[in-house]
């Protein structure tokens, strides 16, 4: 029975991965036939095999349906590990990525890029440069309770963007589209400069989790069995503020997609950080690309304007699935 129940986990886990990649099949081709232009499916089929009969299908599957859904899987997946990371480090499972600080300083970064170079041309690698910069901030000064620093480091932060914001207000859409989250336009561009960090973060991640077990023993467990916890949490936190700059940059700020999906697959596969995270990162990808299909769906009619607003952005989307998590596990937590 015991030998039952230790392999249970590890088979629903492979189900839980095997259908994520099932869904995401599902979810590009989704993205792919449904789009604000209408296009017959055999277009679409001889687009993605370079033989569209108008050079315009082309443009419109390859440069921007396909781009935004490939973006959109690996945001999720990073910003999902990114999660699992950021709890495991905190041992706290109502932590995520924001809890780094790393949205805050990314919008600040690209404020300022805005500010003082006005154009696209800097706001990835200045989003990048300034998620980054700030995990290095929060290690430095917040080792001893890094939720706290964190959480204060982001309101001081985003304190400075919008001091940044009153004296010149022009970046203010841009700057929006990172604290809200969105994967408007994104392009092959876009997904020529994410796809690397999944590629080397997601295994590093992997390699991690065995130690990540040792460490949710409490640090005098893990330095009886031997881990430097220092180092090691110096090394956990790079990789997780790494992954959640490179899917912030990407994709923005979206919300609750680091602590759905972990706390989802907690519930599918329990604690076992070897299982947790490839699970989770799969439920991460499925959940940002199909709140992206459901915001790119939705129109907004408000009033006083005289057209719609075809399409939201994905982070508004994942706010509203996120809260009720959140407050469930709240009221979860609370409970004597």
């Amino acid at each position: 029975m015991t030998a039952a129940r230790r392999v249970r986990p590890a088979g629903r886990a492979g189900a839980v991965v095997a259908g994520g990649v099932l869904a995401g099949v599902a979810l590009v081709l989704a993205h792919l036939f449904i789009g604000r232009s209408d296009l017959p499916a055999g277009e679409v089929f001889r687009a993605l095999t370079g033989r569209a009969s108008h050079p315009a299908y082309q443009v419109i599957v390859l440069d921007y349906r396909l781009p935004r859904v490939l973006v959109g899987l690996a945001a999720g997946a990073l910003l999902a590990v990114a999660g699992v990371l950021v709890q495991a480090v905190v041992r706290n499972p109502l932590a995520e990525p924001a809890t780094t600080g790393v949205g805050a300083g990314a919008a600040l970064a690209v404020t300022g890029s805005l500010v003082l170079w006005p154009g696209h041309a800097l706001a990835y690698p200045a989003a990048l440069a300034g998620a980054l910069a700030t995990g290095a901030i929060l290690y430095a000064v917040g080792r001893r309770s890094l939720a706290v620093a964190g959480v204060l480091l982001g309101a001081v932060l985003s304190a400075a963007t919008s001091l940044l914001l009153v004296v010149d207000s022009a970046p203010m859409g841009v700057v929006l589209r990172w604290l809200i989250g969105s994967l408007n336009a994104r392009t092959p561009h876009d997904w020529a400069q994410l796809w690397p960090w999944v590629a080397v973060l997601l295994p590093l991640a992997c390699a991690l989790s065995s130690r990540l077990n040792v460490w949710a023993l409490g640090d005098p467990a893990a330095i009886g069995l031997g881990l430097r916890t220092g180092p090691f949490l110096a090394v956990v936190l790079l990789v997780a503020v790494t992954a959640a700059a490179a899917a912030i940059a990407a994709a923005g700020a979206v919300a609750f997609v680091g602590l759905v999906a972990p706390h989802v697959g907690r519930l599918l596969v329990g604690t076992d950080h070897r299982l947790l995270v490839p699970v989770s990162a799969t439920l991460g990808a499925v959940l940002l690309s199909l709140a992206d299909l459901a915001a790119f769906s939705v129109t907004v009619r408000l009033p006083g304007l005289a057209t719609d607003i075809a399409g939201v952005p994905v982070g508004a989307v994942t706010a509203l699935v996120g809260a009720p998590v959140l407050i469930s596990l709240v009221r979860r937590g609370n409970r004597p």
